[in-house]
């Protein structure tokens, strides 16, 4: 638990109810932890173990075989059977599995990848496209690590497209026998963990050649190398060598020439072989049998998906136990400076990616639900392996890319902190990185997203007369005129006019953003599928040209399907929280996550005439009250996801910075407390300058500034010397008229000439006292 510095108290803004939810966090601990919970915990003891853990500054040479020794200990652990049926030691927990496979990315990411090359490729390969014989001849070497495997499909010139693969298994009935073949250098296996290095036996895709019959890619159990670790006869390679992250797997390369196979190392579960060279199938069509064959390695997808999100959370519960500690500038007083959380720009920063993450998780939660109905037999259609096919994919690709940018932004919302290696951040980013490309490249997941939401679509209007396609045309003609008139928004400004919080209320409601995200989605598919309506009828050349002038918009579209996915799934996971306070800040942050995706996409909400401009304005000054409304629960829902600090391993998410916070400020009271602290500067209202040089004759300019003003106090003092003067007189005057009328008088007794008596000091005439009249009041009189 960490030490937070000046965590305000909670309070709702905007409204008049003073009592502020609270997060029961250990409930909401549970909930997230979902289905497999114990699964996950007992893997996280495990991790605690620090053998299991990534060592920053070892060479790549040294890091391979570290995480080949951790693969071993995870075999003592048994932590890799639980997918395998009983009968190989496992337990049929498909689920299971792949929850204990995700938690792995807190050890090391090296190792979850080498650990998902050995069990869940290489080892999945051959117990779901394997028969039983396969399964008792090489699983439970496969399961103890006795057989180190290679998941050989990628080739140098074909990655995604694995169905135009260059290698061959050409079958040869004299000796039954296939002929594992690389008839050129793109055709060799690329990019494969353990290849280079520890792999001894390779699952080897390849066309399979029967009778001069190509019958498309199959999949072949291929030894080698040696127990000494020498190529065997006709198989060579490559090392890939130091890659941008995850440098604890031996990628490496392989090629193939004329290696010779038993017939009985097919996989052949979906496509057999007889001794005569007859091809058999359990499914006629060879495009249905190639992707079923794919279909059946979901399971990467899966598994990337909540090792995605796991990342996640782990980059966020670092960034923000940081930003309620880090102080930075003193904004609102002199003797403390503001926590980074406080700035409404830190929370913009990392509460939306707090609720992309929640969305995220909610939505692979259900995903793995379905692969677990699938794999483990319950639930095994052929309708609910394309729905989870589909999820896979559309949720792999936003989960992985999500990631990227989410410890992105972690790293520099931690500053320098988060660039140092100690801190994970930067290291965690790096192994990252691949996760957008293997498994799937992520726009090409998306594309084939896109293209089932198309044969949806055509689905719907399979069996539909002219008449009914007519009056969806005419609708959609109404509908487009309705938007894109400005009547719809026109109605809307009507209703919202002279109060924002109209606009803000239509937003709010789930049920308006889940009106405005699937209408978007909707809209888009329909505009494609009109778009590519011609090509069924086109030549297969302009077909394709016209694929490819929508395929932006494919992609878009695949996307915001995907994110509505993720919308419907955190809305449905607010059901599983039954404290009401828990749930009133998970609603806050479903919002945030939902109008998120309208901001994003305010653009298109405007221009097909969704939103009007007020309630678009309206976005963003509700999404900070949402985010002020969040700050003081942001600790708590990084807590809720239970990441001890073994897991994190990130120094600035320990509390120290605010141990370095509290020294700081005590250092400081205890200076001021002492009265000797020391005054700080004030800047002189005319601050000295260096003086310019001018040219010869002239003055600089500053010397001529100074002047100016010498001249303009001088003339300021004769003025004020001049009004005192006046003043004088005025006072001098009274006087003067008395001094007049006493001379003239011309009594006998009168003093001399040049005498006056009295007239200055006071003194009445014929005062004994009186003296003669100072010559200066004598001039008075004159004047």
């Amino acid at each position: 638990m960490t030490t937070t510095v000046d965590r305000p108290v909670r309070a709702t803004a905007d409204t008049t109810d003073l009592t502020a939810p609270a997060v029961d966090v250990a409930a909401l601990g549970e909930v997230l932890l979902g289905r497999w919970a114990e699964v996950r915990r007992q893997t996280r003891r495990m991790l605690l173990d620090e053998r299991l853990h990534d060592r920053p500054g070892l060479t790549h040479h040294e890091h391979r075989e570290r995480v080949l020794g951790q693969l071993h200990l995870l075999v003592e652990h048994g932590a890799m059977s639980r997918g395998l049926p009983k009968e190989y030691g496992g337990h049929d927990d498909p689920g299971g599995n792949v929850s204990n496979f995700e938690e792995l990315l807190l050890g090391d990411p090296s190792m979850q990848i080498k650990a998902g090359v050995q069990w869940g490729l290489f080892g999945s390969a051959v117990l779901n496209l394997g028969t039983e014989e396969h399964h008792r001849r090489w699983l439970p070497d496969i399961r103890d690590l006795r057989t180190p495997g290679v998941f050989a499909m990628t080739e140098i010139g074909h990655g995604s497209d694995v169905a135009s693969i260059g290698t061959t298994a050409t079958y040869d009935p004299a000796t039954e026998q296939f002929e594992i073949h690389t008839p050129f250098k793109a055709a060799w296996k690329d990019y494969l963990g353990n290849a280079a290095l520890h792999g001894r036996a390779a699952v080897v895709f390849a066309q399979l050649v029967t009778l001069g019959v190509n019958h498309g890619v199959h999949a072949f159990y291929v030894d080698i190398r040696d127990e000494d670790g020498r190529f065997l006869p006709g198989v060579g390679g490559e090392d890939d060598g130091h890659k941008g992250g995850l440098n604890g797997i031996d990628n490496g390369r392989l090629h193939f020439t004329r290696v010779r196979v038993p017939r009985t190392h097919l996989l052949d579960k979906y496509g057999h072989v007889a001794a005569d060279g007859s091809y058999s199938s359990p499914i006629a069509s060879p495009g249905r049998r190639f992707f079923t064959m794919i279909g059946t390695l979901v399971q990467g997808r899966v598994s990337l998906d909540g090792a995605a999100v796991l990342a996640n959370k782990a980059a966020l519960t670092i960034a923000i136990r940081y930003g309620i500690e880090r102080r930075q500038f003193n904004a609102s007083s002199d003797v403390q400076e503001e926590v980074l959380l406080d700035y409404q720009q830190h929370q913009r920063r990392l509460l939306p990616r707090l609720a992309e993450t929640y969305a995220m998780h909610f939505a692979h939660q259900e995903l793995l639900d379905k692969y677990d109905g699938v794999f483990s037999g319950r639930e095994d259609t052929d309708e609910n392996r394309q729905d989870l096919e589909t999820l896979a994919a559309a949720l792999k690709a936003l989960s992985t890319w999500s990631a990227l940018e989410t410890v992105q932004e972690c790293r520099e919302a931690c500053g320098g902190a988060g660039f140092l290696t100690k801190n994970r951040l930067t290291s965690l980013r790096h192994d990252l990185d691949i996760y957008a490309t293997f498994e799937g490249d992520n726009t090409v997941l998306l594309q084939l997203v896109a293209k089932r939401l198309l044969s949806d679509w055509a689905d719907e209007f399979k069996q539909v007369d002219m008449g009914v396609m007519a009056r969806y045309v005419a609708g959609r003609a109404t509908e487009a005129t309705y938007h894109r008139s400005g009547l719809r928004k026109l109605g809307q400004a009507f209703r919202d006019t002279g109060d924002v919080r109209r606009s803000v209320n239509a937003l709010r409601d789930e049920s308006a953003q889940h009106a405005l995200l699937t209408d978007r989605v909707e809209t888009m598919v329909a505009e494609i599928a009109e778009n590519l309506r011609p090509s069924a009828k086109l030549p297969r050349a302009e077909a394709a040209a016209l694929f490819n002038r929508n395929q932006h918009r494919i992609i878009a579209t695949a996307r915001a399907h995907a994110e509505l996915l993720q919308w419907e799934a955190f809305t449905r996971g607010l059901a599983q929280v039954e404290d009401p306070g828990t749930r009133t800040v998970l609603t806050w942050l479903r919002d945030v996550f939902g109008l998120r995706l309208i901001e994003k996409n305010l653009a298109w909400y405007l221009s097909y005439g969704r939103l009007s401009m007020r309630r678009g304005r309206s976005l963003d000054e509700y999404i900070d009250r949402l985010l002020a409304r969040l700050r003081p629960y942001a600790l708590d829902l990084v807590e809720a996801f239970e990441l001890a600090p073994e897991h994190l391993r990130a120094e600035i998410a320990t509390g120290i910075e605010a141990q370095r916070q509290e020294e700081a400020a005590e250092h400081y009271r205890r200076l001021r407390a002492s009265g000797s602290a020391p005054v700080k500067e004030r800047a002189p209202r005319t601050e000295a300058a260096t003086t310019a040089a001018g040219a010869p004759g002239e003055k600089a300019a500053d010397e001529a500034t100074d002047e100016r003003r010498k001249e303009r106090r001088a003339e300021k003092q004769a003025e004020r010397r001049a009004e005192r003067k006046h003043e004088r007189r005025l006072e001098l005057k009274p006087r003067k008229l008395a001094a007049r009328r006493a001379a003239s008088t011309g009594a006998a007794g009168d003093p001399p000439a040049g005498q006056v008596t009295g007239q200055v000091t006071g003194q009445q005439p014929g005062d004994p006292a009186a003296g003669p009249v100072p010559p200066a009041a004598a001039e008075a009189q004159q004047a």
